[in-house]
């Protein structure tokens, strides 16, 4: 079973948040909800979640990928913490997983560098402030390791696809027929 790590900062987009945790975990993966800015974070609508760890006391090596809502601050947030920093650089050089929806695309991602010659989505007008990348109006764009969508209306797709990449296309279509996603 993969073991997947979501990135929640205080601001974080409450729908990209818990629309993938909730279908990676439908689909048999296992989700560690890793707070970045405190072991309880608040979403942009005034969620409350509290995580099941601190991303600064797990181990990017003991995760088969990572994900990152969008919503600001939240994806400034994200952004500025050196722990996600550190798993994005573990991440990218093992050819894990990376998933990133709205701002975090841009905000996140772009700004590490690592939409360098990278297709990607985000939300609309963000793409913007990526240098390097080639933006595409696709509810979500998978190149290689990374998987980017748009905002809180593609959600459910982004999940999806995470699902594929994390479960394999059996769990796919099994989670996305009983959600009514597909």
């Amino acid at each position: 079973m993969a073991r997947v790590a979501v990135c929640l900062a205080d601001g974080f987009e409450d729908v990209e948040a818990v629309t993938p945790i909730d279908l990676l975990r439908r689909a048999g993966v296992e989700v560690v909800v890793a707070g970045v800015t405190g072991k309880e974070v608040t979403g942009s609508r005034g969620v409350r979640i509290v995580t099941d760890a601190l991303l600064s006391d797990l181990s990017p090596e003991d995760f088969d990928g990572m994900v990152l809502p969008g919503g600001m601050p939240g994806s400034s947030n994200l952004a500025a913490s050196d722990a996600v920093r550190a798993w994005l650089s573990h991440c990218m050089k093992a050819g894990k997983t990376i998933g990133a929806i709205c701002a975090a695309p841009a905000v996140v991602l772009g700004k590490a560098g690592l939409l360098e010659g990278r297709r990607f989505t985000c939300y609309p007008g963000m793409e913007k402030e990526v240098e390097g990348g080639t933006w595409e109006p696709s509810p979500v764009v998978k190149d290689g390791n990374l998987i980017t969508s748009r905002g809180v209306g593609t959600a459910g797709l982004f999940g999806l696809e995470l699902v594929r990449a994390f479960a394999g296309e059996e769990a796919y279509q099994k989670v996305g027929k009983a959600t009514l996603i597909l």
